[in-house]
């Protein structure tokens, strides 16, 4: 398994990360997960908000990963105004 994950700096605004969720992630064929970060239990509160894109296999990660969708969603992800962090991490079973 292959998680892409995002996590934001900043508080998203709900209304433009709605739009960003209808507009752009949708149209990813991949299993998508988020919310709100509540607590960190060690180190410093750096992060407010996690998404992840699940996929069942690298193949599948690459195809989609190069895709002209995904780019867009992270171009549109960049206009929100909030630092993140994109990471891709292969779940080991």
């Amino acid at each position: 398994m292959v998680r892409a994950f995002v996590l934001y700096e900043g508080d998203v605004d709900p209304d433009r990360y709605q739009r960003h969720l209808d507009e752009f992630v949708s149209k990813i064929p991949a299993t998508f997960r988020h919310g709100k970060i509540v607590a960190t239990p060690i180190g410093e509160e750096r992060f407010h908000h996690y998404a992840e894109f699940e996929f069942p296999d690298m193949e599948s990660f690459q195809r989609v990963a190069g895709s002209p969708e995904f780019a867009e969603t992270g171009k549109d992800a960049a206009t929100m105004g909030i630092p993140f962090s994109a990471q891709v991490v292969v779940i080991e079973e």
